[in-house]
């Protein structure tokens, strides 16, 4: 991402501060090509320019709070508070969603279950 871009960004994000939007155009610019449609905009994207940074710094030093210490110049609790603060903000997907009842049973038609295993996996929807 050029600088201009980054600064476009963080413009972006000061105009939004914190309200909801979508993206409606996308310009491929080496093609010269436009979208046009409704895009949500992914999560960490919504957060301020502030806790990106902080996040991508996160990521850099590997999840290492001690590192993030020295970075920052700020004690364990205060990195451990801002990570917690901005997890917050931030809603998880279930990596492994419990199949609804119809999808058990589907996958009990189709013989990708055994009648013991779909009684089973009907039995953990309860």
């Amino acid at each position: 991402m050029a600088q201009g871009d980054t600064a476009d960004w963080q413009e972006l994000t000061d105009l939004t501060r914190d309200q909801p939007f979508v993206v409606e155009r996308v310009r491929l610019t080496a093609k010269d090509v436009a979208i046009e449609g409704r895009w949500a905009i992914p999560e960490l994207a919504r957060l301020s320019g502030e806790d990106q940074v902080f996040v991508a710094a996160f990521l850099r030093s590997h999840g290492s709070i001690k590192e993030m210490e020295q970075v920052f110049g700020v004690s364990y609790p205060t990195v451990k508070a801002r990570l917690n603060r901005i997890a917050e903000k931030l809603e998880f997907v279930d990596l492994a969603p419990q199949p609804s009842r119809a999808e058990v049973l589907d996958r009990l038609r189709r013989g990708e279950l055994s009648a013991d295993e779909a009684v089973k996996a009907l039995e953990a929807l309860k």
